[in-house]
């Protein structure tokens, strides 16, 4: 054959949008290296397919699958539980707004259920609003 037209290939294949998917695909392994079943005659990739296709030297089945399979993407994995790791303890301050630890903190916290004198109320207050920075 000569010369290829869509009309030689649409009698193997009646579809055209699958004649062109087969055709593509067909090009494709090619290029990946694939033997070819027909002369090239200095055509490229897409007219040697054309041609292969119209001249029924290739297996079409084989070639739908190969289609479906570079179609097809497979999901990703889900992370196992050993993978989730904490990148940051959450023991220390991941904020960095103070250089306090958790021991210290702690102490300074009242106890719940006491009661502060109003003298050590307002101390506590001026304490802690000494300690942060003015907005």
């Amino acid at each position: 054959m000569a010369r290829v037209t869509v009309e030689d290939c649409v009698q193997k294949i009646p579809n055209r949008f699958e004649l062109v998917l087969l055709a593509a695909q067909r090009a494709r392994n090619l290029s990946r290296g694939e033997e070819l079943t027909i002369d090239r005659d200095d055509d490229k990739n897409p007219v040697v397919a054309l041609r292969e296709i119209a001249d029924e030297t290739v297996e079409l089945p084989k070639l739908e699958q190969d289609l479906i399979k570079s179609l097809s993407r497979a999901p990703e994995p889900e992370p196992a539980d050993e993978e989730v790791l904490d990148l940051i303890p959450t023991d220390q301050n991941i904020f960095g707004l103070q250089d306090v630890s958790a021991e210290e903190e702690a102490a300074t916290l009242p106890v719940e259920n006491e009661e502060l004198s109003p003298e050590d109320l307002e101390a506590a207050i001026e304490a802690e609003l000494a300690g942060r920075p003015r907005r």
